[in-house]
């Protein structure tokens, strides 16, 4: 008796699970997750360093500078503002759901969120400083020290844990639940009538061969200008300034469209500030579509679906620098 009400049970608990699985429509594009945090004083101290304008030369600049948390993880510039005013190579991508991507940067010259963290902190044109200068003003700080040994066990750290729990922190950021996301999971009100059109417009034209999956993008590499060459002044040659292959160039990894809404300006050279001339450019330099002004406003309404549940941060009281912490040096001396 007991076996059959066990196996009853398991049947039952089977069928709702499959229920639950079918219940996500089957297209192109999936829902995302939130994220389940599983060491939370590393994301705490993560978050400390996301915030910290101290891993910059200046001491004005941190990550948040230029992935802004109030401003869906981008700054709105077209390049950002680096150290001593310098303008920034190319246009800062978002750093909500970026552990979804294949690699970091528009080129994809980093692996992984560790590997990306790293980088702006000793760019001469980004933060300006260098690792070592950055873990030496860490280490001068005793709160920051205590931190690392809790959640690293040693004392004596190096940028290998300060980007790491840099990384952790990011991970975090997702944002799950927007309209499109309800609608995938089989809420049929989730979208209004031209949503929906817009998003057959997207899927049934071709964007979706490029922006799929969990992130709409941050899955592969495409050439900027398929059916017509992209204008543009900037510099940026893409994948082939990390492989060194010519067939590359122009080559950049494909952005998210996960908050597209709120992360203007567009493209790699952030030279586009609306998603309507947006989706006319690259309706005809990539599909060769020239979409109708309402088809345009359609798709547009579909792309404004996809703003999540923004992360909820606390801002970080940081640690007070020490006596014997060096300090900034924001203009030439």
């Amino acid at each position: 008796m007991f076996a059959l009400r066990l196996s009853a049970v398991l049947l039952s608990m089977g069928l709702m699970a499959s229920a639950s699985a079918q219940s996500v429509r089957n297209e192109p594009v999936q829902p995302i997750a939130p994220h389940e945090v599983t060491d939370p004083a590393k994301v705490e101290l993560g978050k400390k360093l996301f915030f910290d304008p101290r891993l910059s030369k200046s001491g004005f600049i941190s990550c948040n500078s230029c992935h802004n948390m109030s401003m869906g993880g981008s700054d709105n510039l077209k390049t950002s503002i680096g150290d001593r005013w310098q303008q920034g190579p190319i246009n800062s991508p978002t750093v909500l759901n970026s552990s979804l991507n294949l690699a970091q940067f528009w080129d994809g010259r980093a692996k992984t969120l560790k590997d990306q963290a790293g980088g702006p902190i000793s760019n001469p044109l980004e933060m300006g400083f260098t690792h070592e200068l950055a873990v030496e003003v860490l280490q001068s700080i005793p709160q920051y020290v205590e931190e690392f040994k809790v959640v690293y066990g040693k004392e004596d750290f190096t940028i290998e844990e300060v980007t790491d729990a840099i990384a952790v922190f990011e991970e975090t950021l997702v944002t799950p639940n927007a309209r499109f996301d309800l609608w995938l999971k089989g809420d049929d009100k989730a979208l209004t009538d031209q949503e929906l059109e817009g998003y057959m417009l997207f899927r049934n034209s071709g964007c979706v061969a490029c922006h799929n999956g969990v992130n709409l993008g941050g899955s592969s590499f495409q050439k900027m200008g398929v059916v017509e060459p992209y204008q543009t002044d900037n510099p940026a040659e893409g994948r082939s300034a990390v492989t060194g292959i010519d067939a590359d160039r122009f080559n950049f990894k494909v952005p998210t469209l996960r908050n597209v809404e709120l992360t203007y300006p567009y493209f790699h050279d952030g030279a586009v500030d609306t998603l309507t001339e947006a989706v006319d450019i690259m309706g005809r330099l990539q599909l060769g579509r020239h979409y109708t002004e309402e088809e345009n406003a359609s798709i547009v309404a579909f792309l404004k679906t996809l703003t999540g549940e923004q992360p909820e941060i606390v801002l970080p009281i940081l640690p007070p620098s020490h006596d014997n912490t060096p300090r900034p040096i924001p203009f030439d001396e």
